[in-house]
């Protein structure tokens, strides 16, 4: 049993190292905690005793407690809460962990405390917090998989999120884009009469005239000869030449998207309800709501994109006609932590919509480059490429990626499939990321298929790249003849690496079961890889009322436990995780692979036997007794 405790002990301390948590074990560094626990003896004695580990982050002390075996997770009284009777506190970890948690908030200045209660090992386990105060007892909270909601750049967000159950400043933030995004696409209709086409690309517009340093809002005066459109108009030449953006073709194809502004009467008329145009409505609208949201937000947040996306959303047409889902943020981001994207990158992304995934890449680059300004400076100019079939999205894409002081972005509006792959390979692209059109192949025009963008694609890619996209369940089947053949061809190529079922709500809306793949590029893949597929469908992700899919509370956990298991920092079950080989001919699903190897608990085994005395009753009493009576003739 001693083994086991001690095996328990350094997978729990492994955990905390990974979350850089700097804790102590059999006491604390702090004076004033380790005093307490000088008092605080599991057996009432009076004399010391001491938690697995405690560490102390901003105001908030964690208590962790741990047992090797699941049975010894938690005991409750009968009216169901947390027993205090001293076996129970000995013998069960929540039990033990809320008892010195509520002795050091009894006994100590601190009182933001938590209790964790940790059972079982590596593979199966259970890890329980509670909030513990010391006039109201404590409060549950839900199980997390992992320890990084208590690091120092999480916690407090957790305390407000469970603890107080207030909105985070990121929840706050999007309830007030979707508002504002409703609203403008309210006064684009009323005011402007704008197609639906058209009203995205108003925005980007006017946010890069916005972004303009020589235009002045004052100046829109709604005057006939150089109007208010025309104002805007230049400055977006201007701001699109301080950008450097080129070369002339692709400044030109921009500025004929947003030619819309200058050459729309009504936009550009004096409106008796506003008294002023819709044009310089709409520019103070932006300036006061979405501008310096978006100017100097310092996350990944895609919020054109956003934008885009409540836009359509609006007029009943989510691009789907088109193929077109545009990828949510926090996919964007787990991208970049899947292939480990580093400053050194170079990241081609050939389907990219309003720019999200090189937005994310962006900010990830830029993040682990330093201060070096060269270093810097190349992330944006030259380590960003992008294709863009649709001149709407083309346009707002690099309206993207222009706010974020990156105008030389490298999106071309073209056809990605018609590119030669070794012309694409001479930008040296290390990592690809790829969200295709859905649903567009046909058995007509297998080009179409999502498979053969992903194969384009990793042939573009250079020796070694990595590449993650995220395409509809239905890929990884392989159904038709020309599905079966891309696969075969992949893997003939490249490698596949493994696949990850994601949260059927990914795409909210939209009704797409989606499932993200990562490859390693022009590198045969062996006979004997052992792939992996994981099922996270669980994400922590969840659809709210007039909000839309948001990150609920456990969400950041549990995208640790998947890059955790992803990378090989730790085992999961198979429910979560199956390793194994594959060929093309097969579902890479993991629901294909899936095999239950989860070791029956004594609730489980009662319930088993229960379930068949129940039935055997119930054909007993139907007359059917025979069906449990033993064949005297049957050789043995």
């Amino acid at each position: 049993m001693a083994k086991k405790e001690i095996k328990t002990d350094l997978w729990v301390a492994r955990q905390l190292d990974d979350c850089l948590i700097e804790y102590d074990a059999q006491g604390s560094n702090v004076k004033e905690i380790d005093d307490v626990l000088k008092s605080a003896s599991k057996r009432g004695t009076g004399k010391a005793g001491y938690p697995e580990y405690v560490f102390v982050i901003q105001d908030f002390v964690v208590v962790i407690e741990d047992k090797p075996s699941l049975s010894k997770h938690e005991k409750l009284t009968e009216a169901g809460v947390i027993s205090l009777e001293q076996k129970d506190i000995i013998d069960y970890a929540v039990n033990g962990a809320y008892f010195y948690a509520k002795h050091i908030a009894q006994n100590s200045s601190f009182q933001k405390v938590f209790a964790v209660g940790v059972s079982g090992d590596e593979k199966h386990h259970k890890i329980t917090p509670l909030y513990v105060d010391d006039r109201d007892g404590y409060k549950k909270l839900p199980d997390v998989e992992s320890f990084t909601s208590f690091t120092v750049e999480n916690i407090y967000e957790y305390y407000t999120r469970y603890v107080l159950n207030e909105k985070t400043d990121i929840e706050k933030t999007t309830e007030e884009i979707l508002k504002d995004a409703a609203d403008l696409h309210e006064y684009l209709r009323t005011y402007g009469s704008l197609k639906d086409q058209d009203k995205p690309l108003v925005v980007s517009g006017i946010l890069l005239a916005l972004d303009d340093r020589f235009f002045k809002v004052d100046d829109l005066l709604g005057d006939e000869s150089t109007t208010d459109g025309q104002l805007i108009y230049e400055a977006i030449k201007r701001r699109l030449k301080a950008s450097n953006v080129g070369p002339d073709a692709k400044r030109d194809k921009l500025m004929s998207e947003f030619a819309i502004i200058r050459t729309s009467a009504r936009l550009n008329e004096i409106d008796s309800r506003l008294g002023k145009t819709p044009l310089k409505f709409y520019t103070e609208f932006l300036k006061k709501n979405v501008f310096d949201n978006i100017k100097y937000h310092s996350t990944s947040e895609d919020f054109i994109g956003r934008f885009y996306g409540e836009f359509m959303s609006y007029s009943g047409g989510d691009g789907q006609s088109l193929g077109i889902i545009l990828t949510p943020r926090h996919i964007c981001d787990l991208f970049c932590e899947l292939l480990n994207v580093s400053a050194n990158d170079v990241v081609l992304d050939p389907c990219c919509g309003t720019a999200g995934f090189l937005v994310a890449a962006m900010h990830h680059m830029l993040e682990k480059a330093g201060d070096s300004p060269s270093k810097r400076n190349d992330i944006k100019k030259k380590q960003l490429h992008g294709y863009e079939l649709q001149s709407n999205m083309f346009a707002i894409a690099a309206t993207n990626m222009i706010l974020r002081d990156d105008g030389n972005s490298n999106i071309k509006c073209e056809d990605f499939l018609r590119q030669n792959p070794a012309e694409v390979q001479l930008k040296c692209a290390t990592v690809g990321m790829m969200n295709p059109p859905y649903s567009q192949g046909t058995k007509a025009d297998p080009s179409q298929y999502e498979l053969s963008f992903v194969e384009h694609l990793l042939d573009s890619l250079t020796k070694g790249a990595r590449a993650a996209v995220i395409v509809p369940q239905s890929s990884m089947t392989g159904k038709t003849k020309d599905e079966q053949a891309f696969k075969e061809n992949i893997m003939k190529h490249h490698t596949l690496v493994g696949v990850i079922t994601c949260n059927t709500d990914t795409f909210y809306g939209v009704g797409t079961n989606p499932v993200i793949a990562v490859f390693t590029a022009h590198e045969p893949h062996p006979k004997d890889k052992v792939c992996k597929f994981i099922d996270f469908r669980d994400d922590g992700y969840e659809v709210r009322a007039h909000i839309g899919l948001v990150e609920g509370d456990s969400a950041k956990d549990k995208r640790k436990h998947l890059l955790d298991v992803w990378n090989g920092r730790t085992e999961a079950p198979s429910k979560f995780c199956v390793e194994s080989e594959v060929t093309f001919e097969d579902e890479w699903l993991h629901s294909f692979y899936y095999f239950n190897d989860e070791i029956p608990t004594d609730a489980d085994f009662e319930k088993a036997i229960g379930d068949y005395l129940t039935f055997e009753f119930s054909m007993v009493m139907q007359n059917r007794e025979y069906l449990f009576e033993e064949d005297d003739d049957e050789e043995t």
